[in-house]
C-alpha cells in the first residue's frame, strides 16, 4: 500500500505519543500535520463518543495570533460577522471571506483582550491572507503562528472528566466561552467548544512541553469513564451537519451558500472587505445551498470526490460527504443543491461510485 513519506513539512503534534501508543490506525493532512481519523473503526469510535468521553489530538486547528493596537480592526476586516459585541473570554464562529465573498476558512475566533485574539484555524493557510491584508492596509498589529496546539475533551462524559483535571470551575463555562485554569502550574485557556455535537472542550494547550503530560492526565483521571483516544468522527459530524472546509465548501462558495448566513451582519460589519459582494449575495439570494441528503440504499463508499446529484438528466448538486449511519440506518450526506431542488423531501438521484442511488433532500440535519 502506498505510504505518505514523513518530513518537517509534515509536522507531529505534542501528542503524537499519546496517538500512537492508542493505537491510530489513520490519518489526514489538515494544515501541514497529522490529524487522527480512526482508532478502532470509524462505526466503533462513533458509538464510544456517543455513549463516554473521548480525548482528541485537533493540534492541526493551528492559531493564528493577531495583536497590537489595530487587531480588533483587522478582524473584523476578516469576518462580515459583527464583532463589536464581543468580549474577553468569548469564542466566535466566524466566515471568512475573500473580496468576492468566498469563504476562506471558517474558523473560532477567541479574543483574549482588546488587543489579542487568536483564530483557531479550519484546513487552509490563513496565516498568509491575514498578513495580507495587514501590510496592505499598513496596520499596526503583529501577526504569527503561536505554540498553542488544541487538544479536545468531548463526548457525554466530558464534564466529569475535566472536572477531575481542573476542578469543578469547568462546569461553570458557557458554550463558547473560556476560563484560563490551571494545569501544573500553567495558564491554559479551556473553552466549551468542539466539533461534535456530544458537548465538551478545547483546552488550548500554550507550550508543546505539557501536551503529553496534560494527555497522560486526562488518560488517567478518566479509567472508569471509559475514556478513549478519539478523533473528529465523520459519521457523527454529518449528522449533526459540522461543515469540513475544503470538502463541504470552498472559496467558491459565500457563506449564504453554507447555511452560514446567521453568521453574517453584512449590514452592520463596516470594513469586512468582502462585505460589498456579500451585500449583493443577500438582496438576490443564493442559486444553491447545503442541504442535509438522505441516500437510499446500501451503505456508500467512502466521499473522496464530489458525486454528482441529479433529477432526470438535470445536474442539480453535487454530494460532498457521506457515511452509512448506524443510528438511523440509513446513509447521511451533506450537498451542495440548487434552489431548484433543495426544498424538503424533495426526491433526487446520487451517482455514487458503485451505481446510482435514489436520495431525499431534508432541511435540517439528524441532530
Amino acid at each position: 500500500m502506498p505510504q505518505i513519506a514523513l518530513s518537517r513539512r509534515l509536522r507531529r503534534t505534542p501528542f503524537s505519543e499519546g496517538v500512537e501508543a492508542a493505537g491510530v490506525k489513520g490519518y489526514t493532512v489538515y494544515n501541514h500535520m497529522l490529524l487522527p481519523t480512526v482508532f478502532r473503526s470509524i462505526a466503533e469510535d462513533y458509538h464510544h463518543l456517543k455513549q463516554a468521553v473521548q480525548v482528541w489530538d485537533v493540534a492541526c486547528e493551528r492559531q493564528v495570533e493577531i495583536r497590537g493596537p489595530d487587531a480588533a480592526r483587522l478582524m473584523q476586516m476578516l469576518t462580515p460577522r459583527d464583532l463589536r459585541p464581543m468580549v474577553p473570554g468569548q469564542c466566535y464562529y466566524v466566515p471568512i471571506v475573500d473580496e468576492t465573498g468566498g469563504m476562506l476558512n471558517d474558523p473560532v475566533a477567541v479574543k483574549l483582550d482588546e488587543d489579542r485574539w487568536w483564530i483557531s484555524i479550519a484546513d487552509s493557510d490563513l496565516l498568509f491572507w491575514v498578513k495580507g491584508i495587514a501590510q496592505g492596509y499598513r496596520l499596526d498589529v503583529l501577526i504569527d503562528e503561536p505554540d498553542v496546539s488544541p487538544l479536545a475533551v468531548q463526548g457525554p462524559k466530558a464534564d466529569d472528566l475535566m472536572a477531575r483535571v481542573f476542578g469543578d470551575a469547568v462546569r461553570d463555562i458557557r458554550f463558547f466561552r473560556f476560563k484560563r485554569l490551571q494545569f501544573q502550574g500553567r495558564s491554559l485557556v479551556v473553552a466549551r467548544s468542539g466539533y461534535s455535537k456530544q458537548g465538551g472542550f478545547e483546552i488550548y494547550v500554550e507550550g508543546g512541553d505539557i501536551g503529553m503530560p496534560l494527555w497522560n492526565a486526562l488518560m488517567e483521571a478518566g479509567r472508569d469513564l471509559d475514556v478513549h483516544a478519539g478523533c473528529p468522527n465523520l459519521i457523527e459530524r454529518i449528522e449533526g451537519g459540522l461543515l469540513s472546509y475544503g470538502n463541504d465548501m470552498t472559496d467558491d462558495n459565500t457563506p449564504h451558500e453554507c447555511g452560514l448566513g446567521r453568521f453574517c451582519n453584512t449590514t452592520t460589519a463596516i470594513g469586512c472587505v468582502g462585505r460589498d459582494a456579500l451585500l449583493r449575495v443577500v438582496k438576490e439570494g443564493p442559486v444553491q445551498q447545503i442541504r442535509p441528503v438522505e441516500i437510499h440504499g446500501p451503505a456508500v463508499p467512502p466521499c473522496d470526490r464530489l458525486w454528482p446529484v441529479m433529477a432526470g438528466a438535470a445536474h442539480v448538486g453535487n454530494i460532498s460527504s457521506a457515511a452509512w449511519s448506524p443510528d438511523h440506518g440509513t446513509n447521511v450526506a451533506i450537498g451542495m443543491i440548487r434552489m431548484t431542488h433543495w426544498d424538503a423531501f424533495t426526491e433526487v438521484d446520487v451517482l455514487t461510485p458503485t451505481g446510482v442511488q435514489a436520495a431525499t433532500v431534508y432541511e435540517t440535519f439528524w441532530t
